[in-house]
């Protein structure tokens, strides 16, 4: 075991002294890792099959429950928001969540079984062979799901008036993206250290569908926890895009694409660090 520990440290700071890779040849790397990802899932189609009836199974339960809190109300706002604008935000900020994969179990399962071992001596970033991967698969989730849920909210509500909340949607949606891939990657590299890293992830689903705005958005919530809120990185993952699709109009996006921008930068330091420690943590015990 500590020959196996000094081989993949002498594999992976020798990472360092083999010749560069210019910008092009990376971007051709990564995008065959994105391309084969793709590919990859299109080939399920029953998965995407699955995953859209239990979309549409949560949003009519939704869809009940909100009609009998705006009936229970008496009137046609609450806190800005109008039953519509509630749904549509819903069916959001739903597609968002049901869009990301759980990327703790695959670094979970990579340390487990000592596949993390050759993949970290690859020419390329562990951080970045993931990252793009995530990310792609996100895309396609996202798109089915956007088509599935959009339909149900036509369905209900008839074609609706964003203006530019699609676009807005878009927008935020790539920082949102990148955001959660941060915060799950930070959490699935305790791989490292636990192993087990499953009820972790669960912990931090919760605080998405509750702080983050999966389930209502963050103007609902008591005065004093939407302070802390905002203070949180979870609310950039789902309340902003979501919110941003339904009140463009009354949305600063400038201030949320800079609060995405910094949490990126902290969290990626962070899983950074992270990532180095953790490298050095099977450099010692041999894989």
């Amino acid at each position: 075991m500590k020959q196996e520990g000094l081989n993949l440290s002498t594999a992976v700071s020798g990472k360092a002294k083999q010749p560069q890779f210019s910008a092009l040849g990376k971007l051709i790397k990564y995008g065959a890792i994105g391309r084969v990802t793709l590919r990859n899932h299109f080939a399920y189609v029953y998965d995407f099959l699955i995953r859209s009836v239990f979309l549409i199974i949560i949003m009519y339960i939704f869809v009940q429950l909100w009609r009998v809190t705006y009936q229970g109300e008496g009137g046609g706002l609450i806190e800005g928001y109008s039953y519509e604008q509630i749904i549509w935000y819903i069916l959001f900020a739903e597609a968002l969540t049901t869009a990301f994969p759980s990327l703790s179990t695959r670094v979970e399962e990579e340390v487990k079984n000592g596949d993390v071992g050759y993949k970290l001596i690859r020419p390329l970033s562990y951080i970045g062979y993931h990252y793009v991967g995530y990310i792609s698969e996100v895309a396609i989730r996202l798109l089915v799901n956007l088509c599935v849920g959009g339909l149900l909210g036509i369905a209900l509500f008839g074609w609706p008036d964003f203006g530019w909340g699609w676009a807005g949607f878009i927008l935020m949606s790539a920082g949102a993206v990148t955001v959660n891939f941060l915060l799950n990657m930070a959490l699935a590299l305790c791989a490292f250290w636990v192993e087990e890293t499953r009820g972790l992830e669960f912990v931090y689903h919760k605080l998405l569908f509750t702080i983050g705005g999966m389930l209502m958005p963050l103007e609902l919530f008591p005065r004093a926890l939407q302070e802390v809120c905002r203070w949180l990185p979870f609310q950039t993952v789902l309340y902003v895009p979501a919110r941003t699709a339904v009140r463009w109009s009354d949305f600063a996006i400038m201030p949320m694409l800079l609060t995405q921008g910094i949490w990126i930068i902290v969290l990626g330091a962070g899983v950074a660090l992270m990532y180095r420690l953790g490298v050095r943590k099977v450099n010692v015990n041999g894989g």
